[in-house]
């Protein structure tokens, strides 16, 4: 049966009298308001119109993209286009959303009652807006990765501010961080932390991937602006500078950053998935057993990610492949959870008609795919001479980024909603919605591992017409056309619903189904 403590871990059951937040709030206070749920709302917006920008670009060098040859863009536009792309979907939605969905729901869930240092979170929003800002006037074209020396030759004028933008992301993400452990270390300290649930241990594992990593990025992006000005040369190989400097730098930040939006996915999943069941998560322990493995274990793989930029090899190349292959422990452990979680009992139908539910399980499996993939990074060999070099790079982190983060914020947002708004969306719109993403993402992860299977180079704006690229590359440019349809039809929902959709019962999403009874059948593991 249920352990004791499961009522408690789970903190307040996440359903709260739906209220129409949106109508009621005027532009000061969404703007300027400290209250959590303004700040939430403001970084949910501001995360969806970064996606939009993020996505018309990739259409744009999708586009391209689709046959041979130099059609619209030169290379300089078409580098443009993909650095800002990759930036503003990384910095810009995938972070902030799931963050910003976690502003909301931690007061709830944890017992608060208010976003504690909520004056922090609304420095972090915008210092985030400004970076966003820079970047675009910037234009960079130096990919999201900004290796030197490259990126500090190339840009034009204005790449400067590209370096700053940099900056800003770093002390950001730093100020989001403190405000998530301060709220997650301030329920563990007043309920205990063997009552503490699994949002709050999400919270402090997120709070302490932010802080320990972001002053490296921070280091990184005052650097390039004091190497292109000329002041000093760090990375800068020219003047006696050290790339190998560089990387080992922004990968001490580069990988944790890859959990940054991971680990608030994950708090949101096991809030919501006992609340679509009725039942709570199969193994309280082995999720806190994972997030921690996680937060330590994300710090200390980052040497896989410059593998073909030295020889690694002796010791270095067996700590480097073991510690790669450790990393799938806890994620593992988190599947294993929440399918144990849908096995152990009937999934009841008021689950399966929601459409946050039906984006957690895609969420699932699309983890499942990105990761069971990645453990060739563990192996010298192909990560040098194959991964890091062709679309399987591409492929596995749109996988998890796309595939599991993305789809985990669209299940955050709709369940959100009528609690915002006080409104349902439109169940039809959101079904279309849903299965767009699901067979265009699948589609485009699938014809991104096949093209780096056959050797097709990243980052290039032509390439030859050989059919084993051509018709995959045509394949995944309907397929991001699909995703981008997708994202049309669901701002179209979100907003038309706003002031006209049905409005909301009590609650929102209640457990109906004649099958299911209390859970008593349940046997979750402590």
């Amino acid at each position: 049966m249920s352990h004791a403590h499961d009522a408690a871990r789970l903190g307040e059951a996440p359903h709260w009298e739906p209220e129409d937040i949106v109508g009621k709030m005027t532009l000061k206070s969404l703007l300027f308001s400290n209250d959590y749920r303004h700040i939430a709302i403001k970084g949910i917006l501001t995360s969806v119109l970064m996606l939009g920008l993020g996505g018309l670009m990739a259409m744009l060098f999708r586009t391209e993209l689709a046959v041979p040859d130099v059609q619209y863009f030169g290379a300089r536009p078409y580098m443009q286009l993909m650095t800002l792309h990759g930036m503003l979907m990384v910095f810009g939605f995938v972070i902030p959303f799931v963050i910003s969905l976690n502003y909301y729901m931690m007061p709830k869930v944890l017992g608060t009652g208010r976003l504690l240092w909520a004056g922090a979170a609304q420095w972090s929003y915008w210092l985030l807006i400004i970076a966003a800002v820079f970047l675009i006037i910037a234009r960079p074209d130096f990919t999201w990765t900004f290796y030197p020396p490259m990126s500090l030759r190339v840009g034009g004028d204005l790449v400067f501010l590209g370096y700053v933008a940099i900056t800003l992301v770093a002390i950001s993400e730093f100020l989001a961080g403190a405000v998530l452990l301060r709220n997650g270390w301030e329920a563990a300290r007043r309920l205990g932390w063997g009552k503490l649930p699994l949002m709050g241990w999400g919270a402090i594992s997120e709070g302490i991937l932010l802080i320990g990593s972001t002053p490296m990025l921070g280091l990184v992006g005052i650097y390039m602006l004091t190497d292109w000005m000329g002041i000093t040369a760090i990375f800068d190989t020219g003047r006696g500078g050290d790339v190998m400097s560089f990387m080992l730098m922004f990968w001490f930040y580069g990988h944790p950053a890859v959990y940054l939006p991971l680990m608030p996915a994950i708090a949101v999943l096991y809030t919501l998935l006992p609340r679509f069941l009725g039942r709570p998560i199969w193994s309280y322990w082995s999720a806190v057993t994972a997030f921690a493995l996680l937060t330590v274990l994300g710090f200390v793989v980052f040497p896989h990610h410059f593998q073909p930029a030295e020889n690694v090899s002796g010791v270095m190349q067996r700590i480097t492949q073991i510690l790669t292959l450790a990393i799938f422990i806890p994620s593992t452990l988190h599947v294993f959870n929440w399918i144990a979680t849908l096995w152990y009992d009937r999934i009841p139908d008021s689950a399966r008609a929601a459409i946050p539910f039906r984006f957690i399980v895609a969420s699932i499996f699309f983890l499942m795919l990105g990761g069971v993939t990645a453990y060739v990074n563990a192996q010298i060999a192909t990560n040098s001479a194959f991964v890091h070099n062709t679309y399987f790079v591409p492929a596995h982190f749109h996988a998890m980024f796309v595939g599991f983060m993305a789809n985990m914020a669209m299940a955050g947002i709709y369940y959100l909603y009528p609690y915002f708004t006080g409104r349902m969306f439109n169940q039809r719109l959101a079904n279309t919605h849903f299965w767009f993403w699901q067979i265009g993402i699948f589609t485009k992860v699938t014809m991104m591992y096949y093209l780096g299977f056959v050797y097709f180079p990243r980052w290039v704006v032509d390439f030859l017409p050989l059919p084993q690229w051509a018709v995959p590359q045509f394949v995944l440019t309907g397929a991001a056309y699909l995703i981008g349809l997708g994202f049309i039809i669901f701002v179209t929902n979100i907003v038309w619903s706003a002031s006209r959709g049905r409005k909301s019962e009590a609650d929102p999403w209640a457990l109906s189904d004649d099958a299911v009874t209390s859970g008593a059948a349940a046997q979750p593991a402590e």
